[in-house]
């Protein structure tokens, strides 16, 4: 034992040279199959804040990405470029005060292989601000007017007093919360949810900072004046339309009108409505669109026009009607003979009573075209060649006919008796037999 102790102490030095020596190769090898490459990353890191003052809040503009420059194994970068969570940008905002602060940027790189060459930028400049909450009250605003007659009463709002909170700067702008609504045309009660809008006393809005609630509910009254009343328009006619016609719809404008008087008792006897002067139908068979005046009581007056436009729809009444009619025969060949079975249809039409009772069979043509037909027997179908304007076809019964076409006959010529052949009977030849052929 002695003497290998002996002799280790003697040859340390070489032995010590031949580790090195070996680790400086394995390393060579190491770096010549997977040799450091130094480029930018390919993406940017976004900057994370950590120990931040929960009271205090970052305000203003601020670099909220840096760029890197490393020097990795080649083998490592598409991990590096792809993972996000190799490598971490972070500044420490931890006991800081409010106020302007310039801080640097810290790097982590998640792997001992990887090695920070530089960065961009090194450090940013941020702006503290302590977070002020503050109670304001609602203000509304209101535009437009109801209409004549009728007064926006107090409106309620709920809540009517809201929470900012926010940076100090931004809350201190605020000199107003404003929610909106528009009286024009009103003429009931409102109930909206209105959005608020903080600004500053030039009335530009203040943004950045956060409303509790960030909405209020509205009821806004509308009511009616003394000595006015808001009431139905009721339209009064007189006299029947034309026979076979009716009346189909009718339309106001304005349905409702405000009257007034300057006895109140007299707008509150009305029964809710007030009639227009009457509307004279007798033997009407269109549309008529009328300007009509409103029949008012003495001492009641309306508060803008006393005449309403009226708009009248009156249509024929409809009905149905069967007919029966002969089929014409068109486009055959001057050679050819046809016969149809049956030789009638029965068409059944639908329109406007009026025109239905002066229908004649006349009125009304059906054909069946045989263009290019040749000889044989055929299913075909009628069609209504011609029918008057606002009647309507149904149906056709049958809805086919049964066509033949053939040829027309040759004539066949007188023969003439030899002399002395008077009492006899002569015999004509046999005509030709015409088989019919079916059209393929």
């Amino acid at each position: 034992m002695l003497a290998f102790v002996r002799w280790l102490w003697r040859n340390l030095g070489a032995l010590l040279t031949a580790v090195a020596l070996a680790v400086v190769v394995w390393v060579s090898a190491v770096i010549n199959a997977d040799p450091n490459v130094t480029k930018p990353l390919d993406r940017a890191l976004t900057i994370e804040f950590v120990g931040q003052n929960p009271n205090l809040k970052i305000i203003g503009d601020y670099t909220a990405q840096v760029r890197l420059t490393l020097e990795a194994p080649n083998s490592l970068w598409e991990k590096l470029n792809a993972d996000s969570s190799t490598i971490r940008a972070w500044v420490d905002l931890a006991a800081l005060q409010p106020g302007e602060h310039t801080l640097p940027v810290q790097v982590d790189i998640g792997s001992d292989l990887a090695r920070l060459v530089r960065q961009d930028p090194a450090e940013i400049t941020l702006r503290l601000e302590a977070i002020l909450t503050q109670s304001f009250p609602v203000t509304l605003v209101s535009s437009g007017e109801p209409p004549l007659g009728y007064q926006a009463q107090a409106a309620q709002l709920d809540p009517a007093e809201i929470t900012l909170s926010g940076p100090a700067s931004l809350v201190n702008r605020v000199k107003e919360v404003r929610a909106a609504i528009d009286l024009a045309g009103a003429t009931q009660t409102l109930t909206r949810t209105l959005s608020l809008n903080p600004v500053d006393a030039a009335g530009k809005a203040v943004t950045g900072i956060s409303l509790l609630p960030n909405s209020v509910h509205l009821v806004q009254k509308i009511a009616l004046l003394g000595g006015y009343r808001n009431v139905i328009v009721k339209l009064v006619t007189q006299g029947l339309v034309a026979n076979g016609y009716r009346l189909t719809n009718y339309y106001v404008s304005p349905t409702s009108v405000v009257v007034f008087s300057k006895d109140p008792r007299l707008v509150d006897a009305l029964p809710g409505y007030v009639e227009t002067k009457p509307l004279d139908l007798t033997g009407a068979s269109d549309y008529i669109e009328s300007l009509l005046e409103l029949n008012l009581p003495p001492g009641v007056t309306a508060v803008t026009d006393s005449k309403v436009t009226v708009q009248v729809s009156i249509a024929a009444i409809e009905s149905s009607l069967s007919i029966s009619l002969p089929i014409e025969i068109t486009g055959l060949a001057p050679t050819m003979l046809a016969s149809i079975a049956p030789s009638t249809i029965d068409l059944i039409v639908s329109g406007p009573v009026p025109i239905l009772n002066d229908l004649k069979p006349s009125d009304v043509r059906v054909k069946v075209d045989l263009s290019g037909f040749q000889a044989g027997t055929y299913q075909v179908i009628p069609v209504v060649d011609f029918l008057p304007p606002r009647l309507q076809k149904v149906s056709i019964l049958p809805t086919t006919v049964e066509v033949t076409i053939s040829l027309l006959p040759t004539s066949t010529p007188t023969p003439t008796l030899p002399p002395g052949s008077a009492g006899r009977t002569a015999t004509p030849s046999p005509a030709p037999s015409i088989t019919p052929t079916k059209k393929p």
